[in-house]
Order: structure tokens, then sequence, then C-alpha cells
């Protein structure tokens, strides 16, 4: 059966995203109340993009883009590779710095391919359009609260990654403390053992479930439920600020994890008013994204 495109722009509203939450490394994600917008259309050559926002000059305008390479392996599952591209990004989410801009971009490209086929939706469902997007980023962490909002928790089977998304208690109001200085995701992990102890693992286990518990009933348990051991001292030497921040909100009874990969810090539980982290970090409240990636026609 013929793919046919559409005429006409296309918007994706993707949010950011915190992965890990602590101790559930590569699993547990949380999406946030802070918006990339994308703006998509078929032309009928060449590409271009337009970056306005985080990244603005230093992202690349052309197929190297990440939402273009998205959109592109999109296409290859949809049946149509467009003779060219319009895209139009204004980012908010911050680049490189634990927060998901990446799989941002990722989900952008897939649901903005996915819009612009007449019949996108049954060539490539909801399922499916995970699986991909999963397969594009290495992990399903931060893409599956990006696609489905709220708390996430993924996996991966044979045929690829799955997720569920679960409600979050209304007393979790997340804030994030975001700095100057970038991190990269690749180094980050190769900081990580090869191996761990059974203890350690066995405690990762425990905590991750009692944080799924916390975070959707009981939020006064979120400070012993976000202890980690497999990842976030290892990382410490490459953020010692970061670490020192975690530190400090943990010592002040903050449930505060590594976002991510970092640099960013995520707290689960309410910051008292007197604390300083000092001039170098943003500090955002953020509501919890319930609704996940959107799409609508139109320019922004």
């Amino acid at each position: 059966m013929p793919t046919t495109l559409t005429s006409g722009p296309v918007r994706v509203r993707v949010p950011a995203t915190s992965a890990n939450l602590g101790p559930g490394f590569d699993a547990l994600g949380l999406a946030l109340g802070r918006y990339d917008d994308v703006t998509a259309e078929v032309t009928d050559g060449g590409v271009r993009v337009t970056v306005t926002g985080e990244g603005a000059g230093e992202l690349p305008a052309d197929e190297r883009h990440l939402v273009v390479t998205a959109m592109r392996a999109a296409f290859d599952v949809l049946g149509a590779q467009p003779a060219g591209l319009a895209l139009e990004c204004v980012n908010r989410i911050p680049q490189a710095r634990g927060l998901g801009s990446s799989s941002a971009a990722i989900v952008a490209g897939v649901l903005a391919a996915r819009a612009l086929v007449a019949d996108g939706g049954q060539r490539l469902g909801d399922d499916a359009a995970l699986r991909l997007a999963a397969e594009l980023e290495g992990h399903p962490d931060n893409v599956a609260p990006c696609l489905l909002g709220g708390f996430t928790i993924a996996w991966t089977e044979p045929s690829g990654a799955r997720a569920v998304s679960l409600p979050v208690a209304s007393a979790v109001r997340p804030t994030v403390f975001v700095p100057a200085e970038r991190g990269l995701t690749a180094e980050a992990r190769a900081a990580l053992p090869t191996t761990v102890p059974h203890t350690d693992a066995a405690s990762n286990a425990g905590r991750a479930a009692l944080l799924v518990h916390a975070l959707t009933a009981d939020p006064a348990l979120l400070l012993p439920a976000t202890v980690d051991r497999l990842h976030q001292d290892q990382r410490a030497p490459g953020m010692p600020a970061t670490a020192a921040l975690v530190s400090a909100l943990r010592g002040a009874g903050v449930a505060a994890v590594v976002s991510g990969a970092g640099p960013t810090v995520l707290a689960l539980s309410e910051v008292p008013a007197g604390f300083d982290p000092g001039t170098q970090w943003r500090r955002w409240e953020l509501p919890i994204d319930v609704s996940g990636a959107r799409v609508s026609r139109g320019r922004l």
C-alpha cells in the first residue's frame, strides 16, 4: 500500500525528563513540565532546521540534527522518505544536563514523522514508536516518560522496549538544580564498573521497589527510597559539584538524586526555603507532566 505524505506543518511538544531517580538505574523516569516545541513540514528538497533557545547556534542545521535523524529512521519504518524537510525547534530543555534533551529530540522526530504520514498511526503504533525511540536512544528510561508522561517504569524484552506510566502522588513537587557546565552520558557510563557486588544490587532492587510506592502512594518515604549504590558514587569524581549538592540536600532531609547522567540535581521532596545551592545553579520548580508528548497541526 503506497504511503501518502500530508501537507502543512505538524507540531510536537515534548517534555523534559529525569531518569534513574536514584536506585532505578536505566528503568525509572519522570516527565517534567519544561518543553521543547518542534514544527516540521515536508518540502520539495533539502533540509532546513532553525533552532531558538537552548542550543541555538550550536546544534547542526541539516541532516545531522537529531530530530532529523529520528525522523528519517521513522520514515524508513513508515515506508516513505520526503525529498525535503523544514524544521523549527524552540528548545527550553537544557542540552547535556541530564534532563533528557536527546530523548526529547528523538521522540519529537519519531512523532513528527508519524504525523506527516496520512495513516502514520496505523503504520507505527504507540508501542512501536516507543521501541524505535528506545533503539535510537540506546535505552528506554528517558524516552518512556517523554512519550507517556508521568512516572514510568521501562524494561526491554527480546521484541524491544516496553513501559508503563503510573500516577504520581500530589505531594511530590520536583525541583531541579541546573549547573552551567554540561555532562556527557557516554562519559558518565564509562565511569561505571562492569560488575557490582551482590549486596549493592540487592540494595538497589529493594530501594527501587520502595521508590515506586513512595512516588505513587507515600512520599514520606522518598528519602530512604532514593538511596542508590550502583551509579551515583561511582560517577561522583567526574561531577564533584553535583555530588556535593546531592549530599547537602540529603543532609537537609531532601530526597535528592542525580538527574539522569547529571550534572543536574533533582529533588523529589520539598527543599527548605532557606537552602542556598550557590549562584552556579539555576533552580526550577517544575510540575510533573502527565500527558507526555503531544502532537497538533499548524505552527507555533
